[in-house]
């Protein structure tokens, strides 16, 4: 059975989950996986030097547990309903997968259909980072000790990557950015569906 599999990465706040569920609503037959919901328990995050908990690398994550949804979900792709907005697209299985560092986990590089990656400069990010409550709470000097270090590295990281990944400004409205990844998707099924 044909899928169509969309990766959302990007920066901390960047808007990642707020695109991710609002191309759920308009896709017809799309699940959304959440990188989030695999963080490990806090007694298993390692600790820098500075004393801050190592939220930002991807072995703060249960990677393994993360595939293995991936994996289900392709061995019965659809078996979540969305809207019969697009019924054109012959109603072809859309998993989107939306997360901070999927594009630095190698078991993900062929899964793509397609890759879009969030940005926001480095002040918005912390601006928009210090009005969300996180379990446990950054503690003072976090952002600048190791979440803007983390995101600088990983996006390094990514300069070796060979696909296509589409770069969005997420300072844009959240109308703009849905508006302009729906579009490119729609594209992009019809392509794969011949139309």
């Amino acid at each position: 059975m044909k899928t169509f599999v969309i990766g959302i990465g990007g920066v901390t706040n960047g808007g990642k989950t707020t695109l991710a569920k609002s191309l759920q609503k308009h896709l017809p037959n799309c699940s959304v996986i959440s990188q989030d919901d695999f963080f490990k328990p806090e007694s298993e995050i390692d600790i820098d030097e500075n004393g801050f908990l190592q939220y930002d690398v991807l072995e703060a994550l249960n990677m393994e547990k993360m595939m293995s949804a991936v994996s289900c979900w392709m061995e019965n792709p659809g078996s979540s309903a969305g809207p019969a907005a697009l019924e054109s697209d012959q109603g072809v299985p859309i998993l989107i997968i939306e997360g901070f560092l999927l594009f630095n986990y190698k078991p993900l590089d062929t899964i793509w259909n397609r890759s879009y990656f969030l940005t926001v400069p480095y002040e918005e990010c912390k601006r928009r980072r210090s009005t969300r409550v996180y379990e446990p709470p950054d503690p003072p000097g976090y952002f600048d000790g190791h979440v803007w270090p983390m995101y600088l590295k990983h996006r390094q990281e990514m300069s070796s990557i060979t696909w296509d990944i589409v770069y969005l400004d997420g300072t844009r409205s959240k109308e703009e950015l849905f508006s302009q990844v729906y579009e490119d998707v729609k594209q992009e099924l019809e392509k794969q569906n011949g139309l």
